[in-house]
């Protein structure tokens, strides 16, 4: 019988994630599996919650990675912080910030999506007169918007929060390890990220963060949080103290290569990561210039990490072009999504993948492709 794992191609992932692996991770993940409640296991959920505040610049007792994909981790932050009633404002311009607006939606919240042209980034001052007259339980955004390569000014959103009882609520999937993320200083209340981007672990997790607000919020709800396995009040038994209550069974093995991740970008030094995504960025949009490629974005809101540009008028099918690509030099790159659908490719620079040699890699498929 034929073991289809025996054929999987080394496909160099250059799309908009997962990102490639590091060796050291992959070694991670295959290392003896310990029970979920073992005390040595516990010692590495101890050291991962460390690593990752240092990660998300936070004090915040409760930053755990939950389990699930960086969606899980945006179901979990609505489904613990909002109640049926609750007024939501949802910062949209791609799409990801257009699933917050349908899972808030989904559990009975008043959801206004104020709304921004895609490829461009969001405006605080129209976020600021929204706030003019509204008052709202909760503000979310997106800080790097996966669909588009914007960068969202997270900051300055933040600081229209300031003093507020609103709360903020922050999608860093794309965003985390591959550019600065200060949850404190920026007032973020709430926050989600993946495992698979710029951290160079496989999907399956979703590290996020809790403020005391937050939590305190989902402590004294007045309805019960509609979804057990998400529930971040069970959650944090599991994850917190002395004394470990038993919630579900964890991925082991998937948290011993988050661990890694977390190691190897603690011994790059965190700012040299981000320095080093801003490089091979730079690298990248010099080469694709010199093939006559255009950026989507303007260069002051980039994303280093997610780069999408304009299918060049050299390609008559850019599906068959992207498939080229994957079967004739295992390259992987992203289509565009909504109303960007056929006309940008988006190409990736995260974790593991952000390096020079894979940028010409890249650069010489596709010039072969547009010849």
């Amino acid at each position: 019988m034929q073991n289809l794992l025996n054929d999987i191609d080394n496909v160099l992932l250059m799309g908009p994630g997962p990102s490639c692996v590091p060796p050291e991770v992959y070694q991670a993940l295959s290392k003896p599996t310990l029970g979920h409640l073992d005390p040595y296991f516990i010692s590495i959920m101890d050291g991962i919650k460390e690593k990752l505040r240092v990660l998300l610049n936070t004090r915040n007792e409760l930053t755990i990675p939950l389990s699930g994909t960086g969606s899980a981790g945006m179901e979990a932050c609505f489904v613990n912080l909002v109640e049926p009633g609750d007024k939501v404002l949802v910062l949209v311009n791609g799409v990801f910030a257009t699933r917050m607006v349908d899972v808030a939606q989904r559990l009975g919240a008043e959801v206004d999506a104020l709304e921004f042209q895609w490829g461009t980034p969001v405006i605080p001052q129209q976020v600021a007169e929204q706030l003019k007259n509204n008052s709202y339980a909760i503000v979310a955004v997106v800080h790097a918007e996966t669909s588009t390569g914007v960068r969202n000014p997270v900051e300055e959103i933040g600081a229209l929060l300031k003093g507020s009882d609103t709360l903020f609520l922050v999608d860093t999937v794309t965003s985390l390890g591959g550019i600065d993320v200060r949850a404190d200083d920026w007032g973020i209340d709430a926050l989600y990220s993946g495992s698979q981007k710029c951290l160079s672990c496989p999907p399956g997790l979703a590290p996020a963060t809790f403020s005391n607000r937050a939590f305190d919020k989902i402590k004294n709800r007045a309805t019960k949080v509609p979804n057990w396995y998400l529930d971040i009040s069970l959650i944090a038994g599991y994850w917190e103290g002395s004394k470990r209550a038993y919630h579900h069974t964890a991925p082991i093995n998937m948290l011993y290569g988050l661990y890694q991740a977390l190691v190897l970008i603690e011994q790059e030094g965190k700012d040299a990561a981000f320095a080093r995504h801003a490089q091979m960025h730079a690298k990248l949009v010099q080469g694709l210039e010199e093939l006559g490629v255009e950026m989507l974005v303007d260069k002051p809101y980039r994303l280093p990490m997610l780069n999408s540009i304009h299918i060049p008028s050299a390609v008559s099918d850019e599906a068959a072009s992207r498939a080229r690509l994957r079967s004739e030099f295992k390259i992987e790159i992203g289509a565009g999504l909504g109303p960007l659908a056929g006309k940008i490719w988006r190409l990736g620079l995260m974790g593991y993948t952000a390096r020079e040699e894979n940028i010409r890699r890249l650069l010489n498929a596709l010039k072969v492709i547009l010849e």
